[in-house]
């Protein structure tokens, strides 16, 4: 049987409805980005897990690697909170932090564990890593949450929303910078030694 991958896209299209921001700090160093690969870790209340895949290419990557900490956020979509949450995502999700520093450019506050707590942000968890797992082209991360707080009573921010007020160039610029990390995604699974 031929795999369908269109069918499998579909099946899997819209299971990561809410854009995050992770945020890291390694070395004195903070750094951040935009992931759809995020979510609850445990079925215990009173012990919160929070889980978060990155691909190999990005920095934060190996600084979340390295450090065993980051803050998962989520964004709002209220009336006077979007156009903060949008400037979040285009800062986190538009260059990589190999080009500079993005989260100088976000209000913040340094969280328990060194990283930073973005404050335009709808809400956050905070966590240290208790487990990874290697999947060739990016590494699955679970923590323990350490720290949280909710500072809107909006909604929360899905991507479908976030997408269509996106500017057209920024869009264009996404994709161009996507070229690479796609690439390096495919050269890490199926690369020499991993077919």
């Amino acid at each position: 049987m031929t795999l369908d991958t269109d069918a499998a896209n579909r099946v899997l299209n819209g299971l990561r409805p809410f854009p995050v921001a992770i945020t890291t700090t390694d070395g004195g160093f903070a750094n951040g980005l935009m992931s759809l690969s995020a979510g609850s870790a445990s079925i215990i209340p009173e012990a919160p897990r929070a889980t978060v895949s990155l691909t190999k290419y990005n920095k934060t990557h190996d600084m979340l690697l390295n450090s065993g900490v980051f803050a998962m956020h989520m964004l709002s979509a209220g009336d006077d909170e979007v156009d903060a949450s949008m400037e979040i995502l285009m800062t986190l999700g538009g260059s990589s932090g190999r080009d500079g520093d993005k989260i100088g450019k976000l209000r913040t506050k340094e969280g328990v564990t060194g990283s930073p707590i973005l404050l335009d942000a709808h809400s956050y968890v905070e966590c240290r890593v208790i487990g990874s797992l290697d999947t060739q082209e990016n590494t699955i991360f679970v923590g323990d949450v350490v720290a949280s707080e909710v500072f809107s009573d909006a909604q929360r921010l899905k991507i479908g929303e976030a997408w269509s007020k996106l500017p057209a160039e920024w869009i264009e610029q996404y994709d161009a910078n996507h070229v690479p990390q796609l690439q390096s995604a495919k050269d890490h699974r199926f690369g020499e030694g991993n077919a």
